[in-house]
């Protein structure tokens, strides 16, 4: 996994075969976090092979935990008292570092955790997450590079109204407010299937939550939580991108353990591009007999569309047939990629928060580079629609929310190298 591997990609695959889908990344390392609550040993399972799940191992076993790996399985015994502060050089490699800053505040009465880095698609404050801590009793303020939280008395529960439904806001209010003393409300809560896993795992370790999945969260806090098991739930970022990847290449791939219930709104707009998705015993199958027809989408939060699936429909509506405005309007710098996509020949303007892409039969190969996760796995998508060769800098960026990508896709017959 070193810094300056690429994707070498040869297009003119159809993509056929079968795929099984991991753990969810957007939900183990929160769950990673949340094992910090509760002194003892929690064992989370069905844990993805990939680079973040490492470096939050890391950042646990700094903060005093030991975490050992067994295939799919982490057990994470975390101690009586474990550190309070994230320093920067891990912090920085990672958004989701900031989900220790709930656990480490309620359980230590203090916590210092380095402002997150991550990926580079646009500003992600932390004000929702400093005033939900500020309503339960905290005293947070940015210092120095650091978010700072102290509450030596404890943390009271609270009625928290969030101005937009922030995901990592809503994480860190529920793992600060388990252990709060009275009850939280959260109100416009975020109601990802995300949100939903880490609050059932809260449960499976004592907490009172109820509302999970819906826009108000209620939390009646405990005085204590205990280590517990669980299993991640399916990515559905993942499932999503094999799924558009079947309907862009022409192809046909069976994907085990998705979860279509998660992906409402981007299958049915699939099916409307021209996909045919039909249920199996344990996933959902996807295929795609002509060239797609161009859809119009504006990302949201849960159920809307993802943000996470924007580069890989935009890549959809490149080779399309007709025109397609596609909207963002949760992270302002999401279309970062879209330069490294016309390279490849795509005809798409960017205005504020709307991309127009004209679709075109065919993309044309160049070098690119990506720039985050989802970007990169959205160009290796267009890479495969491309005349000739393509190659992607920043393959590290796929690993960190993709395992084996490239050697899935040979599985489904691409030609598809990294070096």
């Amino acid at each position: 996994m070193a810094q300056d591997d690429r994707f070498r990609v040869q297009g003119g695959a159809n993509l056929r075969g079968e795929v099984h889908i991991t753990g969810a990344k957007n939900s183990v390392l929160k769950l990673m976090a949340a094992a910090l609550l509760a002194p003892g040993t929690s064992t989370i399972t069905n844990v993805p092979d990939i680079a973040d799940v490492d470096i939050m191992a890391d950042l646990l076993t700094r903060l005093g935990c030991s975490v050992n790996r067994n295939g799919s399985e982490l057990k994470i015994n975390v101690p009586e008292t474990p550190g309070h502060r994230a320093d920067y050089d891990l912090v920085r490699k990672m958004r989701a570092s900031i989900n220790v800053l709930g656990p480490l505040v309620v359980r230590t009465g203090k916590a210092e955790v380095a402002l997150p880095g991550g990926d580079a698609i646009g500003s992600r404050g932390l004000d929702f997450h400093i005033k939900g801590l500020e309503a339960l009793g905290a005293k947070a303020h940015i210092e120095h590079g650091y978010v700072v939280a102290e509450a030596p008395q404890g943390l009271k529960g609270a009625s928290i109204e969030l101005d937009f439904p922030s995901v990592g806001a809503t994480e860190n209010i529920m793992t600060a407010a388990v252990l709060a003393e009275g009850k939280t409300t959260i109100e416009n809560a975020a109601r990802e299937p995300d949100i939903v896993d880490l609050g059932q795992f809260l449960i499976s370790m004592g907490a009172k939550i109820d509302g999970l999945g819906s826009p108000v969260i209620t939390i009646q806090g405990v005085k204590k939580l205990n280590p517990a098991t669980h299993a991640t739930i399916a990515d559905r970022i993942i499932t999503g991108t094999w799924a558009f990847a079947a309907a862009m290449t022409k192809g046909d791939i069976t994907i085990h353990g998705a979860r279509p219930q998660d992906l409402e709104l981007p299958l049915e707009k699939l099916t409307s591009a021209g996909a045919i998705i039909t249920s199996t015993e344990d996933g959902i199958r996807v295929r795609m007999d002509s060239r797609p027809q161009s859809i119009d989408v504006s990302t949201l939060p849960y159920p809307g569309f993802p943000t996470d699936l924007l580069p890989m429909v935009i890549a959809l509506n490149s080779i399309a047939t007709g025109d397609a405005i596609v909207t963002e309007n949760v992270f302002e710098s999401r279309f970062m990629f879209v330069n490294e996509l016309t390279r490849l020949g795509a005809q798409i303007t960017v205005d504020g928060h709307h991309a127009s892409i004209h679709g075109i039969s065919q993309l044309s190969g160049a070098p690119v580079e990506a720039t985050d996760i989802r970007a990169g796995a959205g160009l290796v998508l267009a890479a495969l629609v491309s005349e000739g060769e393509t190659t992607i800098e920043g393959a590290y960026h796929v690993d960190r929310g993709y395992p084996n990508f490239a050697e899935q896709l040979r599985a489904l017959g691409a030609d598809v190298e990294r070096e």
